[in-house]
């Protein structure tokens, strides 16, 4: 499936708060790469896994996702998420195949 730069826009804001399928894709995708420690130190313990370089998951699923996918979500360290979920963008490519998972 080909995104089209209009289908970009028509993911709101809203719509990624009650989605959450980014958090939920796959727990390779939550790594840490360009964060400095002081941005690590800030991401609380309960939240990383220290052994892999990347934020603790169960399954599939980020730890710091709170809610239901498809149905209303929120981020528990969203002032403070790393880099990789920063850079996830409501209706870009990352977020369309996270969505197409979950049939969304």
């Amino acid at each position: 499936m080909t995104v089209l730069p209009t289908q970009l826009a028509a993911i709101t804001v809203s719509e990624c708060r009650t989605c959450g399928a980014c958090c939920s894709f796959s727990p390779e995708w939550p790594r840490f790469s360009l964060e400095s420690d002081a941005d690590l130190d800030r991401i609380p313990q309960a939240y990383i896994d220290d052994n892999l370089g990347r934020m603790r998951c169960s399954g599939n699923r980020c730890a710091a996702l709170v809610g239901d996918v498809g149905v209303q979500t929120a981020c528990a360290i969203y002032t403070m998420r790393p880099a990789v979920c920063r850079a996830c963008l409501p209706g870009d490519e990352a977020c369309q195949m996270a969505r197409r998972r979950f049939a969304l």
